[in-house]
């Protein structure tokens, strides 16, 4: 069966219920994939007819906010008791450091972090239930949550779709010689990205020097 054939014989109810699930458990605290589900999905809209990417953009804010004020009220309610079980359940993505990590990011920034944290992998899990543990007022915390959930599930949604149908008519016109090279430039940047934000986290966890006298 054709690709573009397969496409259209996936539901457009279960795209739209599989995204806004997935993205509603990663901001609710579970470590779960939800940017490259959206990514996916944004993309299958822009080859499949019948899936809107208005509504998949909705349906993604919608999963990202309520997910988020769940993990706020998780993270009140369960407090530091909660962050060290977190840790003993996902070491890989509770440590010590990841949350001193995002504890500094909310000392210095305190609501921007829960707004900018939604486009970062890391603050994007801890965001909600971090900012319940430390008390972060609710309206404060609201605010930031709808504003950074529409902005980064709809704009992502907006950018991969209008992506996805440049390439489609790009590639109508070049040959697949292009459309490998093409690949291999946006994997390589990927990676360039993707090392220069671990470097600044390792940076960030690294403890500042004390002064010899001290």
């Amino acid at each position: 069966m054709h690709v573009q054939e397969w496409l259209d014989t996936v539901p457009a109810a279960a795209v739209y219920a599989v995204v806004g699930l997935v993205i509603g458990l990663e901001s609710l605290g579970i470590p779960l994939p939800g940017e490259i589900i959206l990514v996916s999905a944004a993309l299958m809209s822009s080859q499949h007819a019948g899936i809107n990417p208005v509504i998949l953009g909705a349906c993604a804010s919608v999963g990202a906010i309520v997910g988020d004020s769940i993990g706020y009220a998780i993270g009140r309610k369960g407090g530091r008791p909660l962050l060290a079980w977190l840790g003993k359940k996902f070491p890989k993505h509770f440590s010590e450091g990841h949350i001193a990590t995002a504890e500094r990011s909310f000392e210095k920034w305190g609501m921007w972090a829960v707004f900018f944290g939604r486009f970062v992998a890391l603050l994007r899990i801890f965001a909600g239930p971090l900012a319940g543990v430390l008390r972060m007022p609710y309206w404060k915390f609201l605010i930031a949550n709808v504003l950074g959930g529409v902005l980064w599930a709809g704009g992502t949604t907006a950018v991969i779709y209008y992506v996805g149908v440049v390439a489609e008519s790009w590639l109508k016109r070049f040959s697949w010689l292009g459309l490998v090279l093409a690949v291999l430039i946006g994997a390589t940047s990927m990676l360039v990205l993707k090392r220069k934000a671990k470097k600044a986290q390792v940076a960030r966890q690294e403890p500042e020097p004390v002064p010899a006298g001290d």
